[in-house]
């Protein structure tokens, strides 16, 4: 009798990662706001935005990738349950995540005067067409109030901003 308890904490962690029950209940009840249908299920197409309201950051291709690269049709159309999405979540949690300094420095690149800014037009090409490209709108909504009357930005303080975004 003194196995069992010991046993059933230690086969959590293993679909829910290292997360404690409240957390899972939290990702539970997010989970259950996407499910339109009242399946107890979500869209394969709504799985990246769910791991981002649960506070990771994946890309497209990342979670293509954790669904085991479904086709076009099948993001469309299949849908999983939360047992099904946990696991994957907890995968994505264990991908190293980019720093602070990190994205600052991968800014700081473009700073030509020195002077902790980068011109805005600039910021908006490379968010636009580097890495995991942005789309037109949600450039012009990361950017809105981050350019001085020069059309400059300053880098820390936009890195603060998309990292509590």
């Amino acid at each position: 009798m003194g196995d069992a308890p010991a046993e059933a904490p230690a086969a959590a962690p293993a679909a829910g990662g290292d997360f404690s029950a409240d957390q899972i209940e939290d990702f539970k009840e997010a989970f259950g706001l996407f499910d339109k249908v009242g399946d107890n299920q979500v869209g394969y197409n709504q799985v990246a935005d769910i791991m981002r309201a649960l506070g990771q950051n994946p890309t497209n291709g990342e979670v293509k990738k954790l669904l085991g690269s479904p086709s076009v049709e099948d993001m469309a159309n299949k849908r999983m349950a939360f047992d099904a999405f946990l696991p994957l979540l907890a995968q994505q949690d264990k991908v190293q995540k980019g720093t602070y300094d990190d994205y600052v420095e991968g800014l700081r690149v473009f700073d030509k005067e020195g002077n902790g800014t980068v011109l805005g037009a600039e910021l908006r090409i490379v968010l636009g067409t580097m890495g995991e490209k942005m789309k037109e709108d949600e450039i012009d909504a990361l950017m809105t109030g981050q350019e001085d009357d020069n059309g400059c930005v300053n880098y820390e303080a936009f890195v603060k901003h998309v990292m509590s975004v």
